[in-house]
């Protein structure tokens, strides 16, 4: 089986992402986790960019990783020898055995970017590839802009990537830097390449024509054999090639080893997301919470029968889950399929009676294909094995103006749990959706102490009929958290007060059913 090189580059070119920036601490987690995954390469970052890149190759000395640490820089600059270029002889000493340079093959940059002579470039090339590789370093060389430059002078391209070549480069990178080569010139320049040097080419694509993942493969199929890119697609403007899509393609669909354990990308996906504190991206292919959703009625018929019907690949390949949704659109197959899931029998009778319910509450504003933990709320009460845990008697709310035209809110709230136990307390809140959310929680705490774990991590309000101004129903889908998993609720009422209490109040019976059964909660 022939093996590509994966390199990653999630903390230099992924850290270009607008809206992110990485703590040595979130390095170095998403190194561990890089190199648990089986990643060939990573790219740590530019030691001699700034003081947090500079301590965090100080902390890897000595570190043993399966993973190649690979420290990033420039040539050096016109006129000057690598010797005494000061960033160089900081890639020179740093701890990475690896270093990755990049320079210029476009001669339009060279000219006009860098002010210099296309010899000089070379030289600059050459100078920089001989010192690292005189210091004890490996090196990779990634050609910028290669496309584009291939595009203007053929010629010269090809002999920047022959210099790098000929001064020790152990891969030469072919860089599709500003993101829109077309996947044909992709295969066609990297055949020429790889016919033409002695040393293995790489790929490196950007994705700004959201072609990054394709040109990426063509560039393997054309005998590239080193991958570049980032997890999730992170990057500066539309993001780098994404990973979590190129790795299951090459081992799933073109028969290439790369060494990863790929049953861990789902993980690796959503780890990296946490630490850089973004929202999971719900479709992204393989990955995503939306990869393996069916919702049509007549799919998850077929996928009863057989998966292959309506899926290209098993979710558990990749370290994924098959999720079944249930809406207006689903059949009695649907039901019947998310009742077995929960482990909840399924007869005509109840099948029937459910499906007409959601078809009922989905006409009314419900959207239960966002609302899991809503729905199987529902199914549970229908089939009649759910034990309501509180009851709420009333509640008010007060909105009073402080100094400064500003507002406070504060809720009060009376429930009862279901031994008669009543609990009357309030609290002060952020709006009133939010001190509702505390004093229900804060009552309930009495009865359920593990509820002080349970927070609000997001809340989404949708108007479903414009026209209505506002008088107008609403729909609230509130996302819950225990710090470990997160479950959504859903209420609709054409008050948003109302509709929000619905979906906390689901939200929190939801928590409770699950601490009361298995001890988690599960989305």
């Amino acid at each position: 089986m022939p093996r590509i090189y994966i390199y990653d580059t999630t903390l230099r070119d992924g850290a270009q992402t607008e809206g992110i920036s990485f703590s040595l601490k979130d390095k170095q987690e998403i190194l561990n986790a890089l190199d648990e995954f089986g990643t060939d390469f990573v790219e740590c970052g530019m030691p001699a960019s700034n003081p947090k890149d500079a301590e965090f190759f100080e902390s890897l000395r000595g570190k043993r990783t399966r993973t190649k640490i690979v420290a990033f820089g420039s040539t050096c600059r016109p006129d000057t020898r690598a010797e005494n270029d000061p960033q160089l002889r900081v890639l020179a000493d740093c701890s990475a055995d690896t270093v990755c340079i990049f320079g210029k093959s476009w001669d339009f940059h060279v000219t006009d970017a860098l002010r210099t002579t296309l010899e000089e470039n070379l030289r600059m090339i050459d100078d920089s590839v001989r010192f690292l590789r005189s210091r004890g370093k490996s090196v990779i060389f990634d050609a910028e802009h290669f496309f584009d430059g291939y595009a203007d002078n053929a010629e010269y391209a090809m002999e920047v990537a022959r210099t790098a070549a000929a001064a020790g480069a152990g891969w030469v990178v072919l860089c599709d830097t500003n993101g829109g080569t077309l996947v044909e010139s992709v295969t066609e320049i990297t055949s020429e390449v790889v016919r033409s040097i002695s040393v293995p080419v790489g790929i490196h694509c950007h994705n700004d024509s959201d072609l990054a993942v394709a040109c990426s493969l063509a560039a393997v199929k054309s005998g590239a054999t080193m991958v570049q890119g980032t997890v999730n697609g992170l990057g500066e403007r539309c993001g780098n090639a994404n990973l979590c899509s190129i790795i299951p393609n090459l081992m799933l669909k073109m028969g290439y080893d790369t060494g990863a354990g790929l049953n861990g990308l789902t993980h690796l996906s959503k780890k990296v997301s946490e630490v850089a504190n973004t929202r999971n991206i719900p479709h992204l292919p393989y990955v995503g919470d939306k990869a393996f959703a069916h919702k049509g009625g007549m799919h998850i018929s077929a996928l009863r029968k057989n998966t292959r019907t309506y899926e290209h690949v098993t979710p558990e390949t990749v370290g994924n889950i098959r999720r079944v949704l249930v809406s207006e659109v689903s059949g009695r197959a649907s039901i019947e399929e998310k009742m077995r899931i929960l482990g909840i029998p399924a007869t005509d009778k109840n099948t029937d009676s459910i499906l007409n319910t959601v078809k009922e509450l989905e006409s009314k504003g419900y959207q239960f294909d966002g609302a899991d933990a809503s729905f199987e709320l529902m199914v549970r009460k229908s089939s009649g094995n759910f034990n309501d845990p509180f009851d709420i008697a009333g509640f008010r709310l007060f909105i009073d103006e402080v100094g400064d035209n500003k507002l406070t809110s504060e809720a009060s709230i009376k429930v009862v749990d279901r031994l008669g136990n009543v609990e009357h307390t309030a609290s002060d809140g952020n709006g009133p959706v939010d001190a509702l959310d505390s004093a229900l929680r804060k009552a309930l705490t009495k009865f359920y102490p593990f509820l002080s774990e349970i927070r609000l991590v997001d809340y989404k309000v949708r108007v479903l009929d414009e026209k209505a101004a506002t008088a107008a129903p609403v729909r609230v889908l509130i996302t819950s958290s225990d710090g470990k998993e997160n479950w959504t609720t859903i209420g609709v009422s054409d008050n948003v007060i109302e509709a929000s209490l619905i979906a906390l109040s689901d939200s929190i019976e939801f928590a409770i059913f699950r601490k009361e059964t298995d001890g988690k909660v599960s989305e």
